[in-house]
């Protein structure tokens, strides 16, 4: 593809993943937790002046109520960056935080922009997926073409299941293999550059005294994957999806809280400011298939994403294949034959946690950071989209 001019990520940062509900961030707000992510981005670029960044693209899958009123910009002002730079929140549902890297790389390719920053945020705590009031438009009933739309994302995984013949043991047995990836990385400080410490409040009544007192602790550290998690385990339950089905709370994604930035740059201003850069942003292709086996859309999306890059799979050394559910990532792996071994060597959302409009953010700074550490030199981001779609995006490192 040719560009006027190529996109540098100079900085990429997330917090950790918090569980939804009941885990670390689940009173803290995202705008809050935007701001802190833009904060340390900055901090990864001491020489970058923060007014020079043209313009925020933050994706949200559910931008509404405590993450609604464009997040973008509140979390910018919250963050400190100046008044001048603006934000613009965008939602592809599971792929809005690599849209808003794609989109910003974009800015900066046609020469519109020489600095931009991208990234996610979501609180799946504070905003369940579907949003606070879900209303599905009655046409969507009115033909069997369109009802997958109301499809929710677990009978969708069991639709791909049983059409592409993918087992309850060979989805358990993936499952299984993404928590003890997860708990190696963690044990190696392979997430340890990416991730930026958040600051979190615990409040109890201390009635002696007749006030309320505050303990701070550290939140750095993904809470979802678990050693405890084994075969036997994961056989155990039920799918609440089907009466016979295959698709469990443990071959599935974690609904989790989380958020990543990423600041992206122009070759000059890479030398106006001394700035490193970590990786080339190479490609996006978002293609689309039949909202109810939506979890096979990054079979289109990859393909895509390869051809616009002048690349083969075989020249991907490191694929973040986000798991919605074993049953579409052993899907897409096994129609496309992608090497096992390049496929989430750290785990990925059933153990990580997938924070939704975050993922994409989250998920790439994990893919550039590998790049750095592990001296390789292409990674892919992807990931199945609800109402049936696929996304892609491509790094080189530098």
């Amino acid at each position: 593809m040719k560009n006027i001019q190529d996109a540098y990520i100079v900085a990429a940062t997330r917090s950790a993943v918090s569980k939804a509900g009941r885990g670390s961030l689940k009173n803290t707000r995202p705008d809050d937790l935007l701001g802190k992510a833009l904060q340390h981005a900055l901090t990864q670029v001491p020489t970058l002046d923060p007014a020079a960044v043209e313009d925020a693209i933050i994706g949200c899958a559910m931008p509404e109520a405590q993450q609604g009123l464009n997040i973008a910009r509140v979390g910018l002002l919250l963050g400190g960056l100046p008044n001048t730079v603006g934000g613009i929140t965008v939602n592809r549902f599971c792929s809005s935080g690599l849209n808003a890297i794609a989109m910003a790389a974009d800015r900066i390719r046609v020469g519109e922009a020489d600095v931009m920053i991208a990234g996610g945020v979501e609180s799946m705590s504070m905003v369940p997926m579907g949003g606070n009031t879900p209303s599905l438009s009655p046409e969507i009933f009115m033909s069997d073409e369109n009802i997958g739309i109301a499809y929710g994302m677990g009978l969708t995984a069991e639709k791909v299941a049983q059409q592409w013949k993918i087992s309850r043991e060979d989805q358990d047995a993936f499952a299984l293999a993404s928590h003890q990836k997860a708990i190696a990385a963690q044990a190696a400080g392979e997430f340890n550059a990416e991730i930026f410490p958040v600051q979190i409040a615990n409040r109890s009544m201390n009635l002696e005294q007749g006030q309320v007192d505050i303990h701070w602790h550290e939140f750095s550290r993904d809470e979802g994957p678990r050693s405890d998690t084994s075969l036997e385990s994961l056989a155990k339950l039920k799918s609440p999806f089907a009466a016979r089905g295959s698709v469990t709370a443990g071959n599935s994604s974690q609904t989790s809280d989380g958020a990543g930035v990423l600041i992206l740059a122009s070759e000059k201003a890479i030398k106006t400011f001394g700035l490193t850069p970590l990786a080339r942003f190479l490609s996006f292709a978002v293609k689309g298939v039949p909202p109810e086996i939506m979890g096979i859309g990054p079979k289109e999306a990859i393909p895509a994403a390869l051809r616009l890059a002048g690349l083969t799979q075989d020249d991907i050394d490191w694929y973040e294949l986000n798991e919605a559910f074993a049953a579409q990532s052993l899907a897409v792996m096994r129609d496309l034959k992608l090497d096992p071994s390049k496929v989430n060597p750290l785990g990925s959302a059933i153990a990580l946690g997938h924070p939704l409009g975050a993922t994409g953010a989250i998920r790439a700074a994990t893919a550039i950071h590998a790049l750095q550490r592990r001296k390789i030199k292409h990674a892919m981001v992807t990931m199945c989209v609800g109402t049936g779609m696929g996304a892609a995006g491509i790094f080189e490192r530098c």
